[in-house]
């Protein structure tokens, strides 16, 4: 492939910016159209609802008090400048560039937008099924959003990146 081919820092940079801008324009959407705790049936397994989210992922640390807030925030911040000099160094990774782009984009959407903006981090889309209510109340996963798939695909996208990388250096 020849250098002028090969993906920029600047396209991963692309990448993020899109995720972040999904995320935060289905978020407004939610914010507009639902008060906290309203829902939408869209499907036997699926709805949209309006919840707020103050912890970490499954609503970790919810209730600690407050300082997680500047917790999470200081996190990201660290996580993004990891992710920025990764991608400076690695951006011809397509995969693993891919997944910390994406991974950024979810730390920018949650942390250093809906965290500093409303205090917590807006959550929507909520899927639920039976077999789940071993595990979660009424088998609802908990509800999250675009940042929080985009940080899912991201780490699997690193692990699925690894596991190739792996498998190349045996063959």
């Amino acid at each position: 492939m020849s250098s002028s081919a090969r993906p920029s820092m600047w396209t991963w940079l692309a990448v993020t910016a899109v995720w972040v801008v999904v995320d935060q324009i289905t978020k407004w959407w939610i914010l507009q159209n639902y008060q906290l705790g309203d829902q939408t049936v869209i499907t036997s397994f699926f709805n949209i609802v309006r919840a707020h989210n103050t912890g970490a992922a499954f609503s970790f640390l919810a209730s600690a008090g407050g300082w997680q807030r500047w917790f999470f925030i200081g996190i990201s911040v660290a996580v993004v400048i990891f992710i920025l000099v990764m991608l400076r160094n690695h951006s011809s990774q397509k995969l693993f560039s891919f997944a910390l782009a994406s991974i950024m984009a979810g730390a920018i959407g949650n942390n250093l937008i809906d965290r500093p903006l409303h205090g917590y981090v807006v959550d929507f889309l909520d899927f639920h099924w039976a077999f789940l209510s071993g595990m979660f109340p009424r088998g609802h996963f908990p509800a999250f959003n675009v940042a929080d798939a985009a940080i899912t695909i991201g780490a699997a996208s690193l692990i699925w990146d690894e596991l190739r990388r792996v498998r190349q250096s045996r063959g």
